[in-house]
């Protein structure tokens, strides 16, 4: 009976897991030693006749292409000296300090060559860095050459940057040395864009001679082909006729064919969108409804229009998709049957209904319960609704997304949260949703359908706005900002903040011509009327710089946590104009 009480006894006492966090800490820097000592050493890579004592354990636990070689039965696993093909010896270096020391130094003279060591290799942390620094880093004088690299190795995020970058900078890059290089395909789908105005227009037609002329008998006969991807119907009629006397069209009877045929077709379009250049502007709802503000302060414009209210209902959410639409999400009345989607029409400046079917049918509560904190993204051309519904003990966020082909909106995972009732956000970034309360952060994946949890907020006073730039989301409380970068999955606090004697009580942040901007509400000096700031920052020296910006009205606030930005023609926002 002893000996059973005492095996009962024994047996009820469960096991347990200790991890020593100090060894895991202290394990890389050993490693690290060992390999500045030259200690332990059992192969040798040879990259272009540089040679690289290293460690066959380290080497394959750090890279899947390392592992697959020593592991395997190829001839390398038994030799004491490898050669490695395909690589720069300077840029392996840098390589091979990230795999012993967890730290890597990018910048953009090196960028390109650590992304291509980084695929052949299959190191996914220095591929995603690389691949992020980029996307934050597209500026006028490497744009078109990262536009090329990044068609090469498919990165969509920076593939977007770059066209965005090229569009907006045409007259100045397109007589680059590196523009003269693209591709015909190339060349076709940055000329090809909408947006482009009548100086663009004229400037396109001058850089696709030049680009036919760089190498003239190899491009020559692509000429027909770019042709119909010019907007010669926006040009005046004495243009057009010295095109068509340009000894390249006038010695090809197909390019002058083209071009006829061109302005035949295309002489009757609306030509108000090429008589200007489409600008950048932040849209600011009024809280009152009926009101709308475009503005950029930095090109000093701000256009206020008006709408009837059956025109522009009560707004709950705002998003503008990749390709330039802007979507509202409305809630007519106190039915949940009444959540509507609004869209934009940009040549008319007018709303009209979007066609699809209600979201809220499915969401629909007892007692016609209300959602707060409602939220429209869009991912890849996808519409995604977010409501948040408080529970006891947590709260639930219910999503759906719209299938065009079905025109209906279908259910989605669900995610539980520990309290979204105060404050939330669903931002879109690389392809994902990102929700963020002041305490959590979660990842949405469209297509896995799944949720994964991510590093939480640094703490602060609580989310109050936020702003996607890049693969950055940027968010600020009423005291600073912080940044979370969606590729290493950290948070960093911004050191600055923008200076002023005012004390304000409200903020949105919001990125415009690729600048993180944030519009503060302060009360005047007699604190009987509110005042407007808009201060721009500079990402690389972490400061601010107040725009001086004059809101035409003082009553004006931004909806919700974010200041949705679209690109707009200035003239079309004359109907309804009260003031610019």
């Amino acid at each position: 009976m002893a000996a059973a009480h005492q095996e009962l006894h024994v047996s009820a006492v469960r096991p347990r897991s200790y991890q020593d966090k100090s060894y895991l800490n202290g394990f890389l820097g050993t490693v690290g030693d060992l390999q500045k000592d030259g200690v332990l050493q059992d192969v040798v890579l040879e990259v272009e006749g540089r040679r690289f004592p290293c460690h066959r354990l380290v080497l394959s636990a750090a890279s899947p292409y390392f592992r697959a070689m020593f592991t395997s039965d190829m001839a390398e696993s038994r030799q004491k000296t490898v050669v490695l093909q395909g690589l720069d010896a300077k840029f392996f270096g840098e390589i091979l300090n990230y795999i012993y020391s967890g730290t890597l130094h990018v910048s953009l003279d090196k960028v390109q060559p650590l992304y291509q060591a980084a695929d052949l290799l299959q190191l996914d942390y220095v591929r995603d860095t690389c691949r992020s620094y980029m996307a934050m880093n597209v500026e006028r004088s490497t744009c078109v050459d990262l536009f090329t690299f990044a068609d090469v190795f498919s990165l969509d995020n920076v593939r977007k940057s770059c066209l965005k970058c090229i569009h907006r900078n045409f007259v100045e890059v397109a007589f680059s040395k590196e523009f003269y290089n693209l591709s015909v395909d190339h060349l076709i789908e940055i000329i090809s864009h909408d947006d482009m105005g009548v100086k663009e227009v004229a400037t396109v037609w001058e850089v696709v001679v030049r680009w036919v002329q760089h190498s003239r008998e190899d491009r020559l006969h692509n000429l027909p082909s770019i042709l119909p991807h010019i907007h010669f119907n926006l040009l005046t009629s004495d243009d057009r006729a010295a095109i068509l006397d340009h000894p390249l069209v006038k010695g090809d009877p197909g390019s002058s064919e083209v071009i006829r045929n061109i302005m035949v077709q295309k002489g009757n379009r609306d030509l108000r969108q090429g008589l200007e250049n489409p600008m950048e502007m932040a849209l600011l709802f009024d809280t009152g409804g009926g009101k709308l503000l475009f503005m950029n302060p930095r090109e000093g414009k701000y256009i206020s229009c008006s709408y009837k209210p059956q025109d522009l209902p009560s707004v709950t959410d705002v998003t503008v998709t990749s390709d330039n639409n802007i979507y509202i999400l409305t809630r007519e009345g106190q039915s949940n049957d009444q959540l509507s989607i609004f869209k934009y029409n940009h040549a008319r400046n007018v709303w009209k209904r979007a066609g699809m079917s209600s979201v809220s049918k499915w969401l629909k509560l007892e007692n016609s319960f209300i959602f707060y904190n409602e939220h429209l993204v869009e991912v890849d051309g996808i519409l995604f609704y977010l409501a948040a519904n408080p529970l006891e003990g947590y709260e639930l966020v219910q999503m759906r997304k719209y299938n065009r082909s079905l025109k209906q909106w279908q259910e989605c995972s669900e995610l539980e949260v520990d309290n979204a009732y105060d404050h939330s956000s669903a931002l879109s970034c690389s392809s994902h949703i990102y929700f963020l309360t002041d305490k959590e952060l979660h990842c949405y994946d469209p297509s896995q359908d799944r949720w994964s949890k991510r590093t939480p907020p640094i703490t602060f006073g609580g989310v109050c706005t936020a702003a996607v730039m890049g693969t950055e989301i940027f968010c600020s409380d009423h005291n600073f900002t912080v940044v979370y970068d969606t590729e290493s999955d950290c948070w960093q606090k911004l050191q600055d903040w923008p200076k002023t004697s005012y004390s304000y009580t409200d903020s949105r942040l919001f990125v415009l011509n690729n600048q993180l901007n944030i519009w503060l509400t302060c009360f005047s000096d007699s604190q009987e009327d509110y005042t407007h700031l808009i201060y721009e920052h500079d990402r690389f020296a972490d400061t601010w710089t107040d725009l001086k910006a004059t809101l035409p009205d003082s009553s004006r606030m931004p909806l919700g946590f974010e200041c949705p930005v679209a690109r707009m023609h200035l003239s079309h926002l004359g109907s309804h104009s009260e003031d610019t």
